[in-house]
């Protein structure tokens, strides 16, 4: 595995002014709480976010404001995160505190979810801070990553429309 490198500690408020950011919302059909167990389960992730392979929780139960855990992705990428907020069944918030990722000087995610008629409506923000080749690069893939990240919360409909179907 390559070797962890530091990242920059940022909070929610810091995700508004990310350099580059990535906002996308679904509708789905099930509470905001039973979004939340999903959002839980450390083996849920990789059945909606396919460019996780393992995520691992690192700081014992129950999860709050400087939880932790270990995410691995394809392509050997490894995060270490910690929570900066972790208010069910409203919203989440989390940022690396090390990567293998070359060129992140910090990486944050805020996920913010309203009950709707229907269910709850989830708006994921993506939120990175790039350094040296990786911005021009982010400049160009920004659209791509978007597309895959938009995939992501289909995913999440149809993996939390089977998991709760009555």
């Amino acid at each position: 595995m390559p070797s962890l490198s530091p990242c920059r500690a940022v909070t929610v408020a810091d995700i508004a002014t990310a350099p580059a950011r990535f906002t996308n919302s679904v509708d789905l059909t099930i509470t905001p709480e039973q979004l939340f167990e999903v959002l839980e389960d450390a083996d849920a992730w990789p059945r909606w976010a396919s460019a996780i392979t393992k995520v691992t929780w690192t700081s014992a139960p129950p999860i709050a404001v400087g939880t932790t855990r270990t995410v691995e992705m394809r392509g050997g990428l490894v995060g270490e995160e910690e929570f900066s907020l972790w208010d069910p069944p409203r919203a989440m918030a989390f940022h690396f505190t090390a990567s293998t990722a070359p060129g992140m000087d910090a990486f944050a995610e805020h996920y913010d979810v309203v009950a709707t008629p229907s269910g709850c409506r989830l708006t994921w923000t993506l939120a990175m801070w790039p350094r040296g080749v990786q911005k021009p690069i982010l400049k160009v893939t920004g659209p791509v990553l978007n597309a895959v990240f938009a995939s992501f919360l289909r995913k999440l409909r149809r993996y939390t429309a089977e998991r709760f179907a009555s």
